[in-house]
């Protein structure tokens, strides 16, 4: 399946055909204002629809319920709300040592959005044959002491192929991140027929040239699964989120959190935070933390009913 703005490709018993989407799931959509707000797009690859076809083309005519979404604030200049995906098992967030380097608040960002959302994660650290400083090996520590799986690959030097593949092997993946960070080079190592464009990255900024301008879902027989391809990310911000529910999103912050000497601790500006002396005792890694209190600058308070966390000077100290 894949969404081009007013087409949708559906495949329907083997087949892929051109669909348009009725108008009404545009008003639906905005009278109905899932958690979060208003949403920009009804419909998403890996949803599963109705299609009528008493029209020229066909009409997409409804979206089943999904169990999952991923969703993200649709751009600076729109505050609504973007399904990048639905229905997936999981997904992997495809970061490249250089070319261009890892960034630890991107790959922050999405992971909280699949934690909120309920989707599995791992992380793909590619292009480990530009590992020049060992940095490598320090990425993977920090992410695995927040208890997820973390595969090293080099594309190039067809390294961790064959674990990679273990990981898509019948599910249905999404694999995000930066544009050059080798997540279509990596699926064609797997399955060299899909053809899926690369390309070379721009040396002045250091950021890979996007060949991949929409979400598609593709078929990988090699493992028996699906792979949604997506556009290179450089920015993302969170959605349907609140500055409470952003906590729950860094499991490695469970260990610590009940430490705090207040219960509804932001793990910001209060004394006593058990999260921030074990950042000082490097018990959590500083990256982590950083790109957490960065995004909780961006997000809304909780409601009034959730237990609020309270500025310093109205929670009884100086």
């Amino acid at each position: 399946m894949r969404v081009d703005a007013r087409i949708i490709h559906v495949e329907i018993d083997g087949e892929t055909i051109q669909c348009t989407p009725r108008g009404r799931l545009f008003k639906e959509e905005t009278e109905d204002k899932p958690e979060g707000g208003e949403m920009k797009n009804p419909i998403a690859v890996g949803d599963q629809v109705s299609v009528g076809h008493d029209g020229n083309p066909p009409g997409v005519e409804a979206v089943l319920p999904r169990r999952n979404a991923l969703v993200r604030v649709a751009s600076s200049h729109d505050p609504r709300g973007q399904v990048l995906c639905a229905n997936v098992d999981q997904l992997l967030v495809v970061g490249s040592l250089q070319e261009p380097r890892f960034s630890s608040n991107r790959t922050d960002r999405i992971l909280s959005a699949c934690h909120h959302a309920n989707i599995t994660t791992g992380l793909v650290l590619n292009k480990t044959d530009l590992d020049r400083d060992g940095s490598a090996e320090e990425i993977a520590a920090t992410y695995r002491a927040a208890g997820m799986e973390v595969l090293l690959t080099s594309a190039k030097e067809s390294s961790g192929l064959e674990a990679f593949a273990e990981l898509l092997r019948g599910k249905t993946t999404v694999l995000y991140g930066a544009s050059g960070g080798g997540k279509s080079t990596l699926i064609n190592g797997i399955q060299p027929g899909l053809d899926l464009k690369t390309a070379r990255i721009s040396a002045h900024w250091n950021t890979g040239r996007h060949t991949t301008s929409y979400s598609q879902l593709h078929r990988v027989e090699a493992v028996d699964g699906w792979v949604v391809d997506t556009p290179g990310i450089r920015t993302f911000r969170l959605f349907g989120l609140n500055n409470l529910q952003l906590r729950e999103t860094y499991p490695e912050f469970a260990a610590y959190a009940d430490q705090c000497h207040f219960p509804n601790c932001a793990h910001d500006h209060e004394p006593d935070c058990a999260i921030f002396d074990a950042v000082e005792a490097g018990k959590i890694a500083p990256t982590r933390y950083a790109s957490y209190v960065e995004i909780l600058d961006e997000l809304a308070p909780p409601p009034d009913d959730a237990g609020t966390v309270l500025p310093p000077e109205e929670a009884g100290f100086e």
